[in-house]
């Protein structure tokens, strides 16, 4: 019987944070400028499950998107390529480095990291902003100024999971997405467009409170169950905002999230929480 070979070519997308932010008395920053200067980078780390198994998955050659996220401007800055395959990520066994985790052994690694060399920067910074606008349009067809995506990118955009789950900082793009990605980062035209969150109505925030309901129900048991068994894994959805966070976001007076978590939220509602807490 023939040997069968998956020819198949993933498409990533990887966060990095372009602002410093010490951890542990070390900068955890990592721009588009550093990764230009570095021009190759072990991805060291993530400490996620989910986006664990999907750096597993990356292969030589492949490409990703580089996004700035926990910034005022979250977006996508430039794009990449996988250069080395999946290997154990050293910096969980360092207890000086800001993602040791002491729960991780060398004989029997956790956490893994790969290799990105930088490609090209983007001609124009893709704010999340505007794949978040082009997602919540009504419409399947794209708004003025950017009708070279066509009806199949605008499709792609708003099944991305940089919109429908937000936070997980290693996340799969469709062959579709990437085009469509590349066609916004190379043309541009959105400059003339208000790209400011719209407010839901009420009758819209009741009909997705009640589609998030089942998902925070399974999330919730989830968490009973981990900690049940007593888990060392209670940290597995730390990367991305579960339901019940989602939640108590539409019900904010009941909670202040901190400010390295306010990437998803509009900029004027990130500023007025960082002066109450300064207040």
């Amino acid at each position: 019987m023939a040997e069968t070979t998956d020819n198949t070519t993933n498409y990533w997308l990887l966060k990095a944070e372009p602002d410093s932010r010490v951890v542990k008395g070390k900068d955890v920053k990592f721009s588009v400028e550093d990764f230009e200067a570095a021009k190759t980078s072990p991805w060291e780390g993530v400490r996620n499950y989910e986006a664990r198994n999907l750096i597993k998955e990356m292969k030589v050659g492949e490409k990703a998107i580089f996004y700035h996220s926990n910034c005022k401007i979250p977006g996508i800055a430039a794009f990449a390529e996988v250069s080395k395959e999946a290997y154990p990520d050293h910096t969980a066994w360092d207890s000086s480095h800001p993602y040791y985790d002491p729960k991780t052994k060398q004989d029997d690694p956790k956490w893994f990291m790969v290799d990105l060399t930088f490609g090209s920067r983007t001609q124009h910074f893709v704010p999340l902003a505007l794949l978040r606008f082009i997602a919540d349009s009504p419409s399947v067809s794209p708004p003025a100024g950017l009708e070279y995506l066509g009806d199949d990118g605008v499709a792609a955009i708003k099944g991305m999971d940089l919109v429908t789950r937000g936070r997980l900082s290693v996340q799969r793009v469709s062959e579709a997405a990437w085009t469509a990605v590349q066609k916004l980062a190379n043309t541009g035209g959105w400059d003339e467009l208000d790209l400011s969150p719209k407010k839901k109505t009420p009758a819209k925030k009741a009909a997705a409170a009640t589609e998030r309901a089942p998902r925070a129900a399974k999330s919730k048991a989830k968490a009973k169950k981990r900690k049940a068994k007593g888990s060392d894994d209670e940290d597995e959805d730390d990367d991305y905002e579960s339901d019940e966070e989602v939640i108590s976001k539409t019900t904010s007076s009941r909670r202040k999230r901190k400010a390295e978590d306010y990437e998803e939220l509009p900029a004027t509602t990130r500023r007025a929480n960082r002066r109450k807490t300064e207040d």
